[in-house]
């Protein structure tokens, strides 16, 4: 089911209607778990099941870990509830490209080996839960939490409907604490969550499809060689596309949460003003960078051991970020870049310092322009359909297309992306160290219902055409 269709608005009345019912929290905790697998099962019914081994694995294994004294038992419980998430994971997203990875090592070796037919398809969100239930189980093995007191509370934390499919990825610190106690929204936080329940479908529907879309396709999915200026262009528009459709998400789970008077953390934060990559993964899909940080780094050394293991674990965690994202090079490649623009970021602090240079207000916003430039280059390689596409655009953005290269983008579509993506880039960079919460707050009221009202009226009059959110995928 998507946030964006007019199914999902009628879902979510009766979920509103029954949630402010006189009925008691526990029978209120049962509907809104019966309603987040409804969500759910709108896709592809039998993949609940899926749903349900996680929870139940998960659920016991973590009470027995919180039990067991024996830490090589302890041990062999966490790994127990790691194998079943990941072997999930492994299974359903990675399973076709080991095979054809495995084809391609053996014909190397010139063993002939045909890989089977693989016809899974893939679990919408499965990236998501699977993390989100194994920090819980991370959690309690390194004795950061204890197990949740009531089963229906852990099974409403693993499948609440708002952030199941794409996020954010809520810790069970912050979430299951919230279903012991009766939540309702105040008449502030109710509209508070309907208004961004219109800034994302707004960031979704008008800006990454309907003024966006159009160009990245005609740009990626160009088979000729592109001039220069298309190849950035189409990769500005992607950028601006993707932070709408995933940012244009999460707001409208945070604001629907808001609306049932629970809430989830903030997972993004302006990114297209970070300076410097340290930066951007402060900002971009919160919730995954500290999982990253808590669950892999820090535990593989973090930034405690040597500088040259502190660059590995470095490069380790990007990379395994990188194909969290997709099962294709291209993702790795993305990871990778990012791990070795964080690596030289890092080595530059400890060579130099932080020069007194980088504090005027010019040069931070010359080092933002800059990251923009190397984030949209890196962009490139998590759009591409394959590596041929992917370095065919490289080419072209460092000058090196033929002088017969085609220009896919119409008069139209550039107007639409230089003016939108420019836009986009100035109100993160205004708002780069503020919320949207004390933006707002100084916007006048009458301001505010207007600029409410044209949102409203260019969704209503937008043609969409219901696309799923690109994080679907994941």
């Amino acid at each position: 089911m998507l946030f964006n269709s007019l199914t999902f608005v009628l879902f979510f009345f009766i979920v509103l209607v029954l949630h402010y019912s006189p009925f008691s929290w526990r029978i209120k905790k049962s509907n809104l778990l019966i309603a987040s697998y409804l969500f759910y099962a709108a896709w592809n019914p039998p993949f609940v099941i899926l749903l349900w081994i996680s929870t139940l694995v998960d659920w016991h294994v973590a009470k027995w870990i919180f039990k067991e004294q024996q830490q090589h038992k302890r041990r062999l419980l966490l790994i127990l509830s790691l194998a079943t998430n990941l072997g999930i994971l492994g299974y359903f997203k990675y399973g076709e490209f080991l095979l054809e990875n495995w084809q391609w090592l053996m014909g190397n070796l010139g063993i002939v080996y045909q890989v089977p037919e693989w016809s899974i398809i893939l679990p919408v969100g499965v990236s998501f839960y699977t993390f989100q239930t194994m920090a819980y189980s991370l959690d309690i093995y390194l004795k950061r939490a204890k197990p949740a007191k009531s089963f229906l509370d852990f099974s409403l934390f693993v499948t609440f409907f708002p952030q199941l499919v794409a996020g954010p990825i809520v810790r069970p610190t912050h979430l299951i604490p919230q279903f012991e106690a009766p939540h309702l929204a105040s008449l502030k936080q109710f509209g508070w969550g309907l208004g961004l329940v219109i800034l994302g479908l707004f960031q979704k529907v008008v800006i990454a499809d309907s003024l966006l879309s159009p160009a990245v396709e005609a740009v990626y999915g160009s088979k000729e060689a592109l001039s220069f200026v298309d190849a950035w262009l189409g990769t500005f528009a992607f950028a601006g596309q993707i932070f709408s459709d995933f940012a244009g998400y999460s707001t409208t789970a945070i604001g629907v949460s808001l609306c049932l008077g629970f809430s989830l953390p903030t997972n993004f934060r302006f990114p297209y003003a970070a300076i410097g990559f340290s930066d951007f993964w402060r900002r971009w899909h919160i919730s995954l960078s500290s999982w990253l940080r808590d669950y892999l780094y820090i535990p593989l050394g973090g930034n405690q051991m040597s500088n040259v293991r502190n660059y590995i674990n470095l490069m380790l965690t990007m990379l395994l970020g990188g194909l969290w994202h997709g099962a294709s090079w291209n993702f790795v490649i993305w990871g990778g870049l990012h791990g070795g623009f964080l690596a030289i970021e890092r080595f530059s602090r400890k060579r130099w310092g932080q020069l007194s240079l980088t504090k005027t207000p010019l040069f931070s916003f010359l080092l933002a322009l800059l990251t923009f430039a190397a984030i949209n280059v890196t962009w490139v390689f998590f759009r591409a359909k394959d590596f041929a596409t992917s370095s065919q655009i490289i080419t072209s953005m460092f000058g090196f297309a033929p002088d017969n290269a085609a220009t896919p983008l119409p008069t139209l579509y550039i107007i639409e992306v230089v003016l939108v993506v420019s836009l986009l880039v100035s109100a993160h960079w205004t708002m780069r160290n503020s919320t949207l919460e004390e933006t707002i707050a100084k916007i006048p009221s009458w301001l505010l219902t207007s600029i409410i009202t044209l949102m409203i009226f260019t969704l209503v009059i937008t043609q969409g055409t219901g696309n799923a959110f690109i994080y679907f995928q994941f």
